[in-house]
């Protein structure tokens, strides 16, 4: 098949608001590099002028691509909020327009779903950490609209993980924790309950991220961990963005944050507010002030 073939099969929609006029969420581009076994950073010379669209698409037909495919997720989720971008990428990121409903927002301050929302592009404005569990959320997190170094905590802590038998990334996340890596970070778990775990650990004893997002994915101690995660952050002040149920997982988590650096780079052009006075959200996150789940049937874990 030719690629013009391969073309001509492609959806002939374009996002756009009704006018002809292409709608585009739009972001900056920084040069990124990554070594082997070094922390991924951006350390371009800062932003530039090079506009991309969502998930990355930088040539035209690519970009068509996705922008017909979050218009027909915008069709499926509000598009109202900040949280319902938030919302919407879950849905982009799962496949699945039910997982709308399973995601959580701890909001300590405010009670609305907003709240981490802000404090996660806020972060990303002042370009502190972004810290993921394992190199595969890593390497989803765009290196485009921001200039935050970029880490994983797996590889650190191999010591205490030998000395103690616990995992490689519940003593990942301490090690670097003892270094004092999360305070004011954008802490992503993507994969690994037990991460969570010692996140909640590590805040409970004082450590204050900027924002958690975490959707650690499996059968044992997945729910557990996001829940505790949850509650501690709310009892502690930190904002959350986190699910209910088995399900999650590392492209969760990446495109999560990615939609966080999104919503950043619109602040910084003017295009969205993050103000705390802003229209927040209608609590559609079913998240109680004092962290726990809302027992509605789609709560999951409640």
């Amino acid at each position: 098949m030719t690629t013009d073939e391969f073309a001509e099969r492609l959806p002939d929609e374009t996002g756009s608001d009704g006018d002809g006029t292409r709608r585009r969420r739009v972001a900056r581009v920084t040069d990124g590099s990554a070594t082997p076994g070094e922390p991924y950073r951006t350390d371009g010379g800062g932003p530039g002028d090079e506009a991309y669209a969502d998930l990355g698409a930088t040539t035209e037909r690519a970009m068509e691509i996705a922008e017909t495919s979050m218009d027909r997720v915008r069709e499926l989720v509000p598009d109202e909020t900040l949280a319902d971008r938030l919302r919407q990428k879950a849905v982009h990121a799962t496949g699945d327009p039910e997982f709308q409903h399973l995601l959580r927002f701890t909001a300590p301050e405010t009670g609305d779903d907003v709240e981490p929302v802000r404090a996660g592009a806020r972060a990303v404005l002042g370009e502190r950490p972004i810290v993921t569990d394992i190199t595969m959320v890593q390497s989803g997190v765009t290196g485009r609209g921001h200039d935050c170094p970029v880490w994983k905590a797996i590889g650190n802590g191999a010591e205490l993980a030998a000395e103690t038998g616990m995992t490689r990334t519940a003593a990942s996340v301490l090690e670097l924790d003892r270094e004092g890596t999360y305070d004011d970070a954008v802490a992503v778990v993507g994969n690994a309950p037990t991460a969570a775990l010692a996140l909640a650990d590590c805040i409970e004893d004082g450590t204050r991220p900027a924002v958690v997002v975490a959707t650690p994915v499996g059968f044992v101690k997945a729910e557990e961990s996001r829940r505790r995660l949850r509650r501690v952050a709310a009892a502690h002040g930190v904002p959350a963005i986190t699910n209910v149920g088995r399900r999650g997982g590392s492209g969760l988590a990446a495109g999560l944050t990615n939609e966080l650096i999104h919503v950043a780079s619109d602040a910084r052009d003017g295009e969205v507010s993050l103000a705390a006075d802003e229209h927040g959200g209608d609590g559609a996150g079913g998240q109680r002030p004092d962290g726990g789940d809302d027992p509605r049937p789609d709560g999951g874990d409640a």
